[in-house]
């Protein structure tokens, strides 16, 4: 980083180039939209007593984020009890460009439940298909209790003073 908190990086083709980016934090509701925005996250979650993660496809509705399971899959264990308040898990989306660095990233932890009524869960896979060919009966239903977004930006540049002459 330079002095500026820029990112000095070398591409191998043109030589040191450097661009100078400023990291924005998002509120919730930016924060939200902007997941809305892609279908691909990763959620992450505890598997015998470690850290697991899983690529998932998604859909925001309400301010929740849903995500489809099948029965045998590793996050079928989310799946727990309807009567509590679920399963602490954390849920991540980006957009980032490779080339420019440039995009977002947020990070939503909260609860996973089970989503248990039959015409909301026929609803939600109807609309959230499964990225493979193995039936995906159940859904979950992540309740964001934290929202942790920043969104890296193009630092603005002042243009140059002329001299008057």
């Amino acid at each position: 980083m330079d002095e500026a908190g820029g990112i000095r990086r070398t591409d191998g083709q043109d030589g040191d180039m450097t661009a100078t980016r400023r990291m924005r934090e998002l509120d919730r509701a930016e924060a939200l939209g902007l997941v809305a925005t892609v279908s691909l996250g990763r959620i992450v979650f505890t598997q015998h007593a470690l850290p697991a993660v899983r690529p998932v496809n998604h859909l925001v509705e309400a301010g929740d984020i849903i995500v489809r399971i099948h029965d045998d899959g590793a996050l079928a264990s989310l799946a727990a009890p309807a009567d509590g308040p679920g399963v602490v898990v954390a849920y991540e989306a980006d957009a980032i460009d490779p080339v420019t660095h440039l995009g977002w990233s947020v990070v939503v932890t909260g609860y996973a439940c089970p989503v248990t009524d039959a015409d909301e869960a026929a609803r939600v896979a109807s609309v959230l298909r499964p990225w493979v060919g193995r039936p995906m009966t159940r859904a979950l239903r992540i309740r964001p209790d934290l929202v942790a977004g920043f969104r890296l930006e193009a630092e603005r540049t002042q243009p140059e003073p002329t001299a008057l002459g």
